[in-house]
C-alpha cells in the first residue's frame, strides 16, 4: 500500500496590487506534485482577484497586516502542514513543497523548514533571507529564525505556540514565531537544496519600515526574553542602528519607533526559559542579537 501524500494547507495573501506576480505564483503553487494541497487566498482589505478555479478566498474588511492575514488563512485551510507563501514568489520545480514536507516528516522535532530564497534574475540570495548569523546561503542545518515569506510549518507546532503575532502587522514576526517554537522544544531547519524564487526587493520601500522595524524589535524583546536580557538586546540593537544609519531622518524615525515599542502594549509576555536561551546560543544565535 502506497503512503498517502502529505496534506498541506497553503496560505497566500493579496492586496490585488501584484497581478502578474500573483498569477505566476499561483500557477507554480498549483503545479506542485506529490502533495495534497488545500489553498486559500486571503484578501487583506480587498476581495481577491485573479484567483484560479477551485481555490477558496477570504476577503477581510480591512488590512490586518501580514501576520494577522496569515493567521486568518491558517484557520481556513486543512492540512497537517502549513505553507506560508508570498504572492510574488515562484516555485521553479514541481516537487519543491514535497521535498520540504519530506524533511519535516523525517524529524518530528522540527517546527518549520525554510528553502533557499533567490532572486529569479540574478540568482542572488540576500543576506536577510539566510536565517543564521553566518550568511552562507548554501549550507543546510538547524536555524533559530526564519524568512517569513516562504516557509513550511507543522500545524501542531503553529497552533501550540499561538500562531503569528498578528499585532506586529509587518516585520520581525518570524523571529517571534521561531523563538516561541524553540521555547516549546522545537527547532527549525534551512534546506538550501530547495530553491524558491523571489524578487530581491528592499523592505525599506515601505513608508513605515523604519518605525515599525524599530517598534517590533522592542516588542520582540519585551514579549520573549527574560527581563535581564531585554535591555541587553535593545542596547545591541541601538548600537547597530546608530552604526548602520547615518541619515538623520532615518535615525529619528527609528528612535521614534523605539520609543513607541517601549511605551505601547507588546502583547502577551511569555518569556523564554533560560534553557531555551542556552539552546539558541548553542545553535549559533544568542537571543541578544
Amino acid at each position: 500500500m502506497s503512503t498517502p501524500p502529505p496534506t498541506i494547507g497553503a496560505v497566500v495573501l493579496t492586496m490585488n496590487d501584484r497581478k502578474e506576480e500573483f498569477t505566476r505564483a499561483m500557477d507554480s503553487l498549483l503545479a506542485q506534485e506529490g502533495v495534497d494541497l488545500d489553498v486559500v487566498v486571503v484578501g487583506n482589505g480587498v476581495e481577491p482577484e485573479l484567483v484560479p478555479p477551485g481555490v477558496r478566498t477570504v476577503a477581510l474588511p480591512e488590512n490586518v497586516g501580514i501576520p494577522g492575514g496569515r493567521n486568518v488563512g491558517a484557520e481556513r485551510v486543512k492540512g497537517d502542514l502549513l505553507l506560508f507563501f508570498d504572492n510574488d514568489a515562484i516555485l521553479p520545480e514541481p516537487d519543491s513543497i514535497a521535498r520540504l514536507a519530506a524533511r519535516l516528516q523525517q524529524d518530528p522535532s522540527l517546527a518549520y523548514v525554510q528553502p533557499r530564497i533567490a532572486d529569479p534574475d540574478t540568482g542572488v540570495t540576500l543576506r536577510r533571507w539566510v536565517p543564521r548569523l553566518r550568511a552562507d546561503a548554501t549550507r543546510p542545518g538547524t536555524v533559530t529564525v526564519m524568512a517569513e515569506g516562504i516557509m513550511l510549518m507543522r500545524r501542531e507546532a503553529f497552533e501550540r505556540v499561538g500562531g503569528w503575532p498578528g499585532h506586529f502587522f509587518l516585520f520581525h514576526e518570524g523571529i517571534d514565531l521561531a523563538w516561541r517554537c524553540w521555547d516549546h522544544g522545537y527547532t527549525g531547519y534551512y534546506l538550501p537544496d530547495v530553491t524558491v524564487h523571489h524578487p530581491a526587493t528592499n523592505p525599506a520601500r515601505h513608508a513605515m519600515f523604519y518605525r515599525m522595524n524599530a517598534r517590533n524589535r522592542v516588542w520582540l524583546a519585551r514579549r520573549n526574553l527574560p527581563r535581564v536580557l531585554v535591555p541587553v538586546n535593545l542596547a545591541v540593537w541601538t548600537l547597530l542602528t546608530l552604526w548602520r544609519f547615518r541619515d538623520l531622518k532615518v535615525l529619528r524615525t527609528s528612535l521614534a519607533g523605539f520609543r513607541e515599542g517601549v511605551r505601547t502594549n507588546c502583547g502577551t509576555r511569555t518569556p523564554m526559559s533560560w534553557r531555551t536561551v542556552a539552546r539558541l546560543t548553542l545553535a549559533g544565535r544568542p537571543p541578544v542579537f
